[in-house]
């Protein structure tokens, strides 16, 4: 567990050393930020609420998808695929961390900066720009906070499983682009999914993408509460199990095809 945190902390450190790369998302973040909440403005016109969310609600969910664009690396992330291409992976599966272990310990540390640098100074603006909506109570203040690293670690199996594609093709980034595109839609980064049809909601809800975000941004706003909350916690834990089996399960399927080509 030591060896975790030591590389979780190196991956920290690493973050912390691109000082202008984090300023340029962060900026950019924001200008994207202000104006989705601009547009939710408009849309909402003379109503105070559609769906259950309030004006004040669906301006806060601009904030924190925003927030959590570099936490999730909901835009895409191909560090392991780019292991693979290189050679480094050969490496790496030698080390005495196993390989998903070693993988998900840097990731921890690169979404704790990107938490303190990117999302928490977005939130900050926000609140001075606009009125925003923050948790009430001690016990929400928990739950979000466990919602959070569940969200993380569902997140971060769906991006392992979506590089393993590397094992098996010489260009995994077409793969990659369609999982991320299904991930923006299916998450509730784009809109809430509560204004969706029903229909559509269920569906939803049953694949892990809404486990990544939108289960979070709900229980930040309030929005889920009691069994519900419980229930919606659950489902983000049974999510991380089942896909870090899956992972687990490619990871050995790719590693015996990886050796039988001579990798």
């Amino acid at each position: 567990m030591r060896l975790f945190w030591e590389v979780a902390k190196l991956a920290f450190q690493r973050q912390l050393t691109y000082r202008a790369a984090t300023l340029a998302g962060l900026a950019t973040n924001l200008f994207f930020g202000l104006l989705r909440a601009a547009v939710m403005i408009a849309l909402y016109g003379a109503r105070d609420n559609v769906a259950g969310i309030s004006l004040q609600a669906a301006i806060t969910y601009t904030a924190l998808t925003q927030a959590l664009i570099a936490y999730l690396m909901i835009f895409g992330w191909y560090d392991l695929m780019h292991s693979v291409y290189s050679g480094e992976v050969a490496t790496d599966l030698l080390k005495p961390l196993s390989y998903f272990r070693f993988w998900l310990a840097q990731d921890v540390g690169r979404a704790v900066a990107s938490l303190l640098l990117r999302g928490a100074p977005i939130i900050l603006v926000y609140a001075l720009v606009v009125e925003i909506i923050t948790p009430q109570s001690l016990g929400q203040w928990l739950a979000l906070s466990v919602s959070l690293l569940l969200g993380l670690l569902v997140s971060f199996a769906w991006r392992f499983l979506v590089n393993l594609s590397a094992f098996w093709t010489p260009n995994g980034r077409g793969v990659g682009r369609f999982a991320f595109g299904v991930l923006w839609v299916l998450s509730g980064f784009y809109l809430p999914l509560r204004y969706f049809p029903d229909w559509f909601q269920a569906f939803c809800h049953m694949t892990p993408f809404p486990s990544m975000l939108n289960t979070t941004i709900e229980i930040y706003l309030g929005l889920l509460t009691g069994v519900e909350l419980w229930q919606a916690l659950a489902t983000q834990g049974a999510w991380v199990v089942v896909l870090t089996v899956a992972c687990r399960v490619v990871l050995r399927a790719g590693v015996r095809s990886l050796v039988i080509q001579g990798g």
